[in-house]
């Protein structure tokens, strides 16, 4: 594992394997689906979470998200929300307590979120803050993946258009990579939690976002 009070720079990254999801990928553009999917989704006890919003290149542009994706540790699902909006379904497996959703920064994912529809998002955890108890340097899900995955990810469509009208298979890629790592990543400071005797768990509230109300 690379040391923790080093700074983590690109040469340092570079130099370790390129990885990207390789397995199942299921993007959702047709609201028909959403019940056979989020009824299997349900199942998981644990989710990698990320979301995609167009860029903006003008002061003061805003966009919605585009995209929310979700790893349930076997395939990588792709909601397009830009298609088939923020639907109940979705919030339904978002507010859920007992699915725990691991993603890095989620605070600004479900308040992007929150701007196309209000809900109550429960049992979330967000990997900075869990990886801010080991003083890592370096919280980006990039730098967190090479620190503690050892591995390289691309980030080279994080700017590419999440509103085309067909996403292409790089994005597509890409996207459940992101979801994918958060998984790993849940799973591997969960281990090293563990592995330190830590008094607190991953999942306890401590490390939890369980918002009761609404951001503005």
């Amino acid at each position: 594992m690379i040391d923790f009070d080093k700074e983590i720079t690109r040469d340092i990254i570079d130099r370790l394997p390129l990885k990207s999801f390789d397995g199942e990928i299921v993007v959702v553009s047709d609201p028909s689906f959403l019940d056979e999917v989020v009824s299997e989704i349900s199942k998981s006890k644990v989710l990698g979470f990320d979301t995609e919003t167009r860029p903006v290149f003008k002061k003061g542009e805003k966009r919605n998200i585009s995209l929310l994706q979700l790893y349930d540790g076997n395939r990588a699902y792709l909601f397009r929300i830009n298609k088939i909006g923020f639907t109940e379904q979705l919030k339904e497996i978002l507010q859920n307590e007992n699915i725990i959703k691991a993603g890095a920064a989620v605070h600004d994912d479900l308040k992007g979120l929150r701007k196309l529809s209000p809900f109550n998002p429960k049992g979330f955890v967000d990997l900075q803050k869990v990886a801010n108890q080991f003083q890592i340097n370096g919280l980006s899900v990039r730098k967190l993946a090479a620190r503690i995955l050892e591995i390289k990810i691309s980030k080279r469509q994080q700017l590419s258009n999440w509103d085309n009208d067909i996403l292409e298979a790089s994005q597509i890629r890409y996207a459940a990579t992101d979801a994918w790592i958060c998984y790993l990543l849940y799973f591997e400071l969960k281990k090293m939690q563990e592995e330190l005797g830590k008094n607190s768990n991953i999942t306890t509230n401590k490390n939890r976002i369980n918002t009761t109300t609404n951001e503005q």
